[in-house]
């Protein structure tokens, strides 16, 4: 007989494909107690008409995120509490609303619907997202139904806005208008959003699920830390498809997504889609929630067993091989600036600051929009804006309009690259404040720097959870209490530098002890931009420089 054995069987993960069914955190129990979905018909039949304390708690702080809401963080709560107090202590009575604009895609109507429900409900606040969204915020209870109302009558919702559901489906601005794009994604991203936004089959999935589906010869939707991606390319026969990426993301542990290897004909990417996000259903991690993104399960099995898996389970079919998309280092991907369309027209690409625009200035742009003929306004993944199909004899008038607004369309580096998260003025996870200081930053780097020649990117977060992308930044900030001159604790920054995406990826560099109080950022930052620019190589970008400076020439 083997000898007895001490050793304790292997712990499931909570997969359900392998019987892990029961609950096994109080996420995990909550959703199979009710689906997220059902919120919505108590939202409209009890929770408006009695109120904020009439709300369960299960709803409150999980189920209301399958519509688009979470509680604001209330006001007067310091960064050293925020893991500290209970849910309860740091909930506001009001709501940060998320609006789904998948693709990035508005009509003036619909962004002078989302502007009108900002000045009525939301006390004439906005936010532009790096995922194509607006938040909104100060949102009561009572207010939901009639907002939800407004939204649907021009064809925008909340729904699986938030929630560990397929969220926004990132897409390229300029997807058909393009002249250099690989293949128009708006069929596909339209038939993705209709097969399976709100289906019940993938209501309940792991963890959030973020999406990309583009032909951007740039790769403005950042296909490398997306959960799924695809990716235009063109396939072995000339035909335009997709090179599929599964597993990419930040937070605290970041990840590139991996390729697969395969090629997706247009007509199959809604199906390829939904199989891939039901390996993720099916086999994601349950058990730990930190641990319940599908770039964990992608990291232990590896794409190949991921494809097999896939193709085998799900697809019933094999994909063909395809070729990998080809990268460009040099390329800007924020869309800002006046370029021309294939059918002769421009679209115009602004940078607001830092995302933070609102109700009156969406009322505003969509106003501008509509007297120089457009009536299409585009979000970006990095917190700008696009008119398309201005005619270039308006093309002037319509530049002069947007920056009058403060709206650059020839920004500094300083505006056009730095982004910054919601931070601790709304979001109960922040430590520190990101959007005034950022604005604040800019202001300063552009007195003090006229003229900076390189694109350097500057990304805010308030907290560790990388919502800004800090780790893919050439200058990443990420918010924490430092000791300032005076032995206190202050709001300051951990800096990682040199994080790039595209053909030379790579996640910021930490250097040991390299930290920034807030009053200071505008000093450290300056100075290392300067040492940038003393020491570099001809052309060489600041990712590279990062990578290779001394220890000292980065403090």
């Amino acid at each position: 007989m083997p000898p007895a054995t001490s050793a304790r069987p292997r712990r499931g993960e909570g997969q359900w494909a392998l019987g892990y069914r029961e609950p096994l955190n109080k996420n995990e129990e909550n959703k199979k107690n009710d689906d997220g979905l059902n919120v919505r018909q108590r939202i409209i039949d009890i929770y408006s008409k009695a109120g904020f304390d009439s709300i369960d708690p299960a709803d409150l702080r999980g189920r209301f995120r399958w519509f688009g809401l979470y509680t604001q963080r209330a006001p007067g709560i310091d960064g050293g509490k925020t893991a500290v107090l209970e849910p309860e202590e740091l909930d506001d009575r009001y709501f940060m609303l998320r609006v789904r604009i998948d693709g990035g895609q508005l009509t003036v109507a619909q962004l002078r619907a989302v502007a009108e429900i900002s000045t009525a409900y939301g006390r004439d606040t906005a936010d532009i997202t790096d995922r194509q969204n607006v938040q909104l915020h100060w949102v009561r209870i009572e207010d939901v139904p009639a907002i939800w109302e407004k939204l649907e009558s021009v064809g925008l919702s909340t729904m699986e806005a938030c929630g560990d559901t397929p969220r926004v489906i990132l897409g390229c601005p300029l997807a058909g208008i393009a002249e250099d794009e690989v293949i128009d994604a708006t069929e596909e991203i339209r038939r993705v959003h209709d097969d399976h936004i709100g289906s019940d089959l993938f209501s309940n999935l792991p963890r959030k699920f973020k999406s990309s589906i583009s032909g951007c010869s740039s790769y403005c939707t950042n296909h490398e830390i997306n959960d799924v991606a695809f990716v235009g390319v063109v396939g072995p026969d000339g035909t335009p498809g997709y090179d599929l990426h599964v597993g990419g993301g930040l937070s605290t542990n970041p990840m590139f997504a991996k390729r697969l290897g395969v090629f997706v004909a247009p007509e199959r990417v809604s199906e390829v889609w939904a199989g891939v996000t039901s390996v993720f259903r099916d086999y994601g991690y349950r058990r730990l929630r930190h641990r319940a993104r599908i770039k964990f399960l992608i990291k232990d099995w590896g794409p190949e067993r991921f494809r097999e898996v896939l193709e085998k389970e799900y697809l019933g079919y094999a994909l063909p091989d395809g070729p990998a998309p080809e990268l460009d280092p040099g390329l800007e991907r924020d869309h800002v600036g006046v370029h021309r369309q294939r059918d002769g027209r421009n679209y115009v690409g602004f940078a607001p600051r830092v995302g933070r625009v609102s109700g009156t200035k969406l009322a505003r742009i969509a106003d501008i929009a509509e007297a120089h003929g457009s009536d299409r306004i585009r979000t970006t993944a990095d917190q700008k804006l696009v008119v398309l199909d201005v005619e270039p004899e308006r093309t002037e008038s319509i530049v002069e309009a947007l920056e009058a607004e403060d709206l650059r369309v020839r920004p500094s580096v300083f505006r056009r690259q730095t982004m910054a998260c919601t931070g601790i003025e709304f979001c109960k996870l922040a430590i520190v404040e990101t959007k005034d200081r950022g604005a604040t930053l800019i202001d300063e780097l552009e007195r003090r720097l006229p003229g900076f020649p390189e694109p350097v990117t500057i990304n805010i977060n308030g907290c560790p959870n990388s919502c800004a992308r800090i780790q893919v930044a050439d200058i990443g900030l990420k918010g924490q209490l430092v000791t300032g001159p005076d032995g206190r604790q202050v709001e300051g920054y951990q800096v990682h530098l040199g994080g790039a995406m595209g053909l030379n990826s790579s996640f910021g560099r930490k250097v040991r002890g390299l930290k920034t109080t807030a009053e200071e950022l505008p000093d450290y930052v300056e100075r290392v931009l300067r040492r940038f620019l003393d020491q570099r190589g001809d052309d060489e970008p600041f990712a590279v420089w990062a990578a290779r400076a001394d220890d000292a020439d980065l403090k």
